[in-house]
């Protein structure tokens, strides 16, 4: 089909929207390694989860054979309020760029909340409401997690309870207010509320904290409350699975107008939006249908995928959670205080890792200033401002592109663009101004937090 077919923005009407999420590690052979209790070594039981988690998310969270799991009717009926969302062909950009290159892109930040966070916030708002439940705890890094999961709670009327990284609630104090707005108690991590978080301050006084910290002090407000449990934005299968919607229309629209794409590219922290997009793509591989090259794109100062260690490690600072195998830097890893996005976990989603392992994707890391500066050569054409985890994707895909110059083929592009970046405007300014720096972790670093991950025999 020719080029003019294909509109700037393609839309699913609405009863084109998935009715189930697409559960890859159904079709794996080789399946993630299981959660383990730190306390036994032994795989996570569904009772023993549940007391952290929602019930019916363990199930899902344990499921690894069903591969097509049913979206409730209460959960559809939310996202209709802002999906399905608009895969956008990059014609402006393909031309400034003068590439040979297709570009697409799936954008996400068609809703209030900025991001794809919500995707997965409404589903385990819902399932904490089914439960009977009256709040859950979170944490969130710069802020869309829980900017997502306030708006979720808000609309099934739940308590809500956001720990958030200390250097990004200060950077990013609107963010923090719109989490108020919707009704979140929003406190920076590490906090002297928990004592996971007086013990991290103590021994590591004036920290701007990291994920695994403020992980670890949701988990425990989570288990001393009675009525709360803990939800997460990211790492966990069961967040994958509720992504999966991205992932989905991806592939609806792209078949709608014949178009197979080479390259798919994401920005990878704890790999939720990444799995959401690149999973019904991954299953065509797995399934031997079809081939792709799938990109990995992670911030150069917290480079789980590219350079760190694929092992057992536990998933939060405190090491209060289960044991997941992942690649991980260390739980005890805090990236850079000059990392100015999310994407600061300390590990990758166990079935990313699994995937990245046996050679279905590939990883690459880059520092940040260049990151900001392909962020402001898109804003500048697409007339979208990204945000700065979206950017990492953005700054591979218009490496690709120009390549495509080089070699002059016609490969077709697809990248997630996960969300804006209108509350990030602290980082766009200290990259105008100049004062934004690059810091790569050095070898010796990373060995010592290596050499601290816990001694499991699997």
């Amino acid at each position: 089909m020719s080029d003019k077919k294909i509109p700037y923005k393609i839309y699913l009407e609405e009863d084109e929207m998935p009715k189930q999420w697409y559960n890859v590690r159904a079709d794996m052979k080789k399946k993630p390694e299981p959660l383990l209790n730190p306390a036994t070594l032994k795989p996570m039981t569904l009772e023993e989860l549940s007391k952290v988690f929602c019930e019916d998310l363990v199930k899902q969270e344990l499921d690894d054979t069903t591969p097509y799991i049913d979206i409730p009717d209460e959960i559809r009926e939310f996202y209709r309020m802002y999906r399905p969302s608009p895969l956008v062909r990059a014609y402006c950009l393909e031309k400034k760029l003068g590439t040979p290159a297709k570009i697409y892109y799936k954008f996400e930040g068609n809703n209030t909340s900025g991001s794809h966070k919500l995707n997965s916030a409404i589903a385990q708002a819902y399932y904490a409401k089914k439960q009977g439940l009256k709040g859950v705890t979170t944490e969130t890094g710069a802020g869309q997690w829980g900017t997502a999961l306030s708006m979720a709670c808000s609309y099934f009327d739940l308590d809500c309870n956001v720990y958030m990284v200390k250097c990004s609630y200060e950077q990013k104090p609107f963010r923090r207010e719109v989490m108020r707005t919707y009704g979140a108690k929003v406190t920076p991590s590490p906090s002297e509320t928990t004592e996971i978080g007086r013990k991290i301050l103590a021994e590591h006084p004036g920290t701007t904290g990291s994920l695994g910290c403020a992980i670890s002090e949701a988990v425990e407000t989570a288990v001393s409350r009675e009525g709360y449990r803990y939800v997460l934005g990211s790492v966990l299968s069961q967040v994958l699975l509720h992504q999966t919607v991205i992932g989905l229309e991806t592939k609806t629209a792209l078949d709608k107008y014949d178009i197979k794409p080479d390259i798919i590219i994401g920005c990878a922290g704890g790999g939720s939006n990444l799995g959401g997009l690149i999973s019904p793509f991954v299953g065509e591989m797995l399934r031997g249908e079809k081939n792709y090259q799938i990109i990995a794109v992670e911030p150069a100062s917290c480079p789980s995928l590219t350079r760190g260690t694929y092992a057992y490690d536990f998933c939060d600072t405190g090491k209060v959670c289960p044991l997941q195998k992942m690649y991980t830097l260390g739980c005890d890893f805090i990236p850079s205080a000059n990392h100015a996005g999310g994407l600061r976990y300390h590990g990758m989603s166990g079935v990313l890792s699994e995937l990245y392992d046996q050679g279905l994707m590939e990883a690459r890391s880059v520092v940040q200033t260049d990151v900001f500066a392909a962020a402001e050569e898109f804003a500048r054409v697409e007339g979208i401002l990204p945000a700065p985890e979206s950017s990492h994707a953005i700054k591979v895909a218009l490496d690709e592109a120009k390549k495509c110059i080089e070699t002059g083929e016609e490969k077709t592009i697809v990248f997630g663009l996960t969300g804006t970046g209108y509350f990030d405007m602290f980082a766009y300014e200290k990259f105008h101004d100049g004062e934004m720096s690059d810091y790569i972790p050095t070898d010796e670093e990373l060995a010592k937090y290596r050499d601290t991950l816990p001694k499991v025999n699997k």
